[in-house]
C-alpha cells in the first residue's frame, strides 16, 4: 500500500498491467546489488587496464569476499565494453639452424616439485613507431614467473644472455637447472652455451616449428602483447622499456591471476611449498614417456589372419588322415 492505494488498483487505474509495471520498474530502477556487482566489476577492470577476461574478474571478485556467477560477469562486461581485447593467432618466426647443436627435449618429461627447477626461454618482437625491437624473456616454469629479461634494438645472442644474466643475478640458482627454449640460433651460440655451464644449467630445446613445448612462454608473450603492448603507442625504445618493466615486475608477477597457478599470482604461489620435502624442493622428477600400441584396423587384421595358418584340433588332423587314406584305397592301381 502507497498512498492508500495498492500496486494492483494503480495498475488498474492506470491500465497497465502488473507485469508490465514490474518489468518497467526492473530496467529503470535496478536494485542495490546489481549497483554494487557492477561498481565491483568496473573496480576491478579498470585497477588491470582492461587486462583482464570474465574469469579472472569472477576470481578476483570472490577474493575479495563477492560471489557472483561468472556469466553475470560476462553478462555486465560485455554491456559496459569491458570485455579483454582477444589475441592474434600463433606465427612461427624462429631462425633455427640445423647445422648447430640441438638438445634433447627434456621439459616434456619432467615433474615440477619447486622454482628453479625449469627456465623456459623465448624471444619476441615488438614494433615501435617505425622500427622493430626485440624482448628476451625467462620464465621459471614451476610458478610462471618472469625472472629475467631484456629489451634492445638488435637480435644477437648477446640480447639473450643479458636476459640470461639478469635471471641469474635474481635468483642465484643452484646447478642442475634445466634450461628451455626453441631451436634459436641465439640460444645455441658459444656466448649463451658457455653461460650455461659454467652455471651448472642443463640445456633442452623444442621440436622443430612446435610452439607447445615452450607453451608457458608463449603463453606471458601473448598475454604481455595483448594486455599491454597492443593497448598503448610508444615514443621510442624507452618508452617501451618503462612501461615493459612497469608491466612485468609490478603487475604480472605481483598482482595479475593466473589460471594455471589456480588464480593466485606468481609471488603467491612461490610462497607456498606445501609441506614438500627437502628432496622435492631442490629437483624435479624425471618420467620416461612409453609409444601407446596403436590398435590395429579392421584391414590389418584380416590381413593378419589371411597369412596366419590356422591352428587344428587332433581330432580334425586325424578325420583329415582317414579321409587321406580312403582317397588312397579309391584309386585305381
Amino acid at each position: 500500500m502507497q498512498g492508500g492505494l495498492s500496486i494492483e488498483r494503480k495498475c488498474l487505474l492506470a491500465r497497465v498491467s502488473r507485469t508490465g509495471f514490474y518489468r518497467f520498474l526492473k530496467t529503470h530502477v535496478p536494485r542495490e546489488e546489481d549497483t554494487e556487482v557492477r561498481s565491483a566489476i568496473q573496480q576491478v577492470a579498470l585497477e588491470h587496464r582492461r587486462r583482464y577476461g570474465y574469469r579472472r574478474v569472477t576470481a578476483e571478485l570472490k577474493r575479495r569476499g563477492t560471489q557472483v556467477n561468472h556469466k553475470r560477469v560476462a553478462r555486465i562486461m560485455r554491456e559496459d565494453n569491458l570485455l579483454a581485447v582477444q589475441p592474434t593467432e600463433f606465427v612461427a618466426n624462429t631462425d633455427s639452424n640445423d647445422a648447430l647443436e640441438v638438445y634433447l627435449n627434456l621439459s616434456r618429461r619432467m615433474k615440477l616439485n619447486s622454482v628453479d627447477q625449469l627456465w623456459v626461454a623465448d624471444i619476441t618482437y615488438i614494433r615501435v613507431q617505425a622500427e622493430f625491437v626485440y624482448l628476451a624473456v625467462i620464465l621459471d616454469g614451476y610458478s610462471r614467473r618472469v625472472v629475467g629479461w631484456k629489451l634492445d634494438r638488435t637480435l644477437t645472442s648477446h640480447l639473450a644472455a643479458e636476459a640470461l644474466e639478469s635471471a641469474i643475478d635474481l635468483r642465484h640458482p643452484l646447478p642442475g637447472v634445466v634450461h628451455h627454449s626453441d631451436r634459436g640460433v641465439q640460444y645455441v651460440s658459444p656466448e649463451y652455451v658457455a653461460i650455461l655451464k659454467f652455471h651448472g644449467m642443463i640445456q633442452s630445446m623444442s621440436r622443430p616449428a612446435n610452439p607447445y613445448d615452450n607453451a608457458s612462454c608463449e603463453s606471458f608473450i601473448k598475454t604481455l602483447k595483448r594486455e599491454e603492448i597492443y593497448a598503448n603507442k610508444y615514443h621510442d625504445l624507452e618508452d617501451l622499456h618503462s612501461h615493459i618493466e612497469e608491466f612485468i615486475d609490478r603487475y604480472y608477477n605481483q598482482k595479475r591471476l593466473h589460471s594455471a597457478l589456480g588464480y593466485q599470482t606468481p609471488e603467491e604461489f612461490e610462497a607456498q611449498t606445501g609441506g614438500k620435502t627437502e628432496a622435492e624442493l631442490l629437483s624435479a622428477t624425471l618420467r620416461f614417456i612409453t609409444p601407446v600400441p596403436q590398435k590395429a584396423t579392421k584391414a590389418q587384421k584380416r590381413k593378419r589372419l589371411r597369412g596366419s595358418p590356422v591352428l587344428k584340433s587332433p581330432r580334425r588332423l586325424e578325420n583329415q588322415r582317414a579321409e587321406s587314406d580312403q582317397e588312397t584305397e579309391r584309386q585305381p592301381v
